[in-house]
């Protein structure tokens, strides 16, 4: 194996899990995590745009998160109002259901960034991210999340 193919595949492997455990502990709140995900965006940077959102997710590709919103809103999640500024643009904006389940989700991804810290203790993992950082940046879903890191 090619360090090339293992680093890949452990990617995959770390991926894969973590998604399993995340959407595990979503469980008892009904949510996956690409709406987990949503809310979370949104507790941290709303009011936001279809686009905007979307520009800032990892969970979706592109930046028309349409479907996953119209859930949301289904759900009584996300308010969808016209902006005030452009109606042909709609913002997004938590509703109070929504900010108290985003919260809920914290909590989740609290314990969850806990569980990592305990298996990486004592790893170089300010050079491992940086090597990571290198290559996400280069593709969508890394450019989303370096969005976010500069918005903070």
């Amino acid at each position: 194996m090619t360090p090339a193919e293992e680093l890949r595949y452990l990617i995959l492997a770390i991926q894969r899990e973590g998604n399993r455990l995340f959407a595990t502990d979503l469980r008892p709140l009904d949510l996956t995590p690409s709406q987990a995900e949503a809310l979370r965006v949104l507790a941290d940077h709303q009011p936001l745009t279809l686009t905007g959102l979307g520009e800032l997710l990892v969970c979706e590709t592109g930046d028309n998160p349409s479907r996953l919103v119209d859930r949301l809103v289904k759900a009584g999640l996300i308010n969808r109002e016209p902006d005030p500024a452009d109606r042909r643009h709609v913002t997004l904006t938590l509703t109070e259901a929504g900010g108290r389940l985003a919260r809920e989700v914290a909590v989740v991804e609290a314990r969850l960034h806990h569980t990592i810290e305990t298996l990486v203790d004592g790893q170089p993992v300010q050079e491992t991210i940086t090597l990571l950082r290198a290559f996400a940046d280069a593709f969508p879903a890394g450019q989303a999340l370096a969005r976010r890191r500069e918005r903070r």
